[in-house]
């Protein structure tokens, strides 16, 4: 038995993505990122201070924060204040690696990016999402710094995209919606340079195992679905200038 995808979609077929830029005011950079009915609000910031352990260094530093708010799902999720879940934890390490590996830290200087991603919505993919969405943000943050004569050249080295794929009934799919991320019996998460080289690869067997020729099709999917979110972040980042 085949797999049938709730929206219709082709095995190999993203879901609509869309970015909107400068969807708040004050942020340096500030994207609403769309993928499918996921909704992140990606807000990129900067601070002319870094780390203990990189003052004096000349390098700059990156970091990021995910939370997910509490309607973001059908059922209201606690607001997570003093105490961070192991799960919201490991997403914000993971859009941190994943954008700092866009960057050269001595080209930055001295100074900090900090990347909020908030899920107002989720669908499934929100820490995709939220690292596709945070590029966007990150591009128009540098701009910012360069325009204001902070900066004199970019210090991003690489563009960075994400998107999740799976096994559902032994077979790949790409971008992965709730009930199918649910349904899973195998869910990856791939982040990946210009290049089509990989930053990260998160993945897991929920059941069972799979084999060496199902990752190959996992990553030979979550290769060409990344390569159309940077065609889709390149066009918006060209909206406008």
């Amino acid at each position: 038995m085949t797999w049938q995808r709730p929206d219709n979609r082709q095995p190999d077929e993203l879901r609509p993505i869309k970015f909107e830029r400068r969807f708040t005011q004050y942020a340096a950079g500030s994207v609403l990122a769309h993928c499918g009915n996921t909704r992140v609000l990606c807000t990129a910031s900067i601070s002319e201070q870094v780390p203990r352990f990189l003052k004096g260094s000349g390098k700059g530093w990156l970091t990021a924060e995910y939370r997910m708010l509490p309607g973001a799902t059908h059922t209201r999720n606690e607001r997570e204040l003093m105490k961070l879940s192991g799960r919201t934890q490991e997403i914000q390490r993971l859009i941190g690696r994943s954008l700092r590996s866009a960057l050269d830290m001595e080209a930055l200087g001295e100074r900090s990016l900090t990347i909020d991603a908030d899920v107002l919505q989720a669908d499934g993919g929100t820490r995709t999402t939220a690292i596709m969405g945070a590029y966007v943000a990150l591009e128009d943050a540098i701009a910012a710094l360069i325009q204001s004569g902070q900066l004199t050249a970019s210090p991003l080295r690489h563009q960075i995209a994400a998107i999740s794929v799976g096994l559902l009934e032994g077979d790949p799919f790409l971008d992965l919606n709730y009930p199918e991320d649910f349904a899973a019996d195998t869910d990856f998460n791939v982040v990946m340079n210009e290049k089509l080289e990989f930053v990260e690869v998160q993945g897991t067997a929920e059941a069972g195992s799979f084999t060496r020729k199902q990752l190959n099709g996992l990553l030979d999917y979550a290769e060409k679905g990344i390569a159309e979110v940077m065609t889709l972040q390149k066009a918006a980042l060209k909206v406008g200038l």
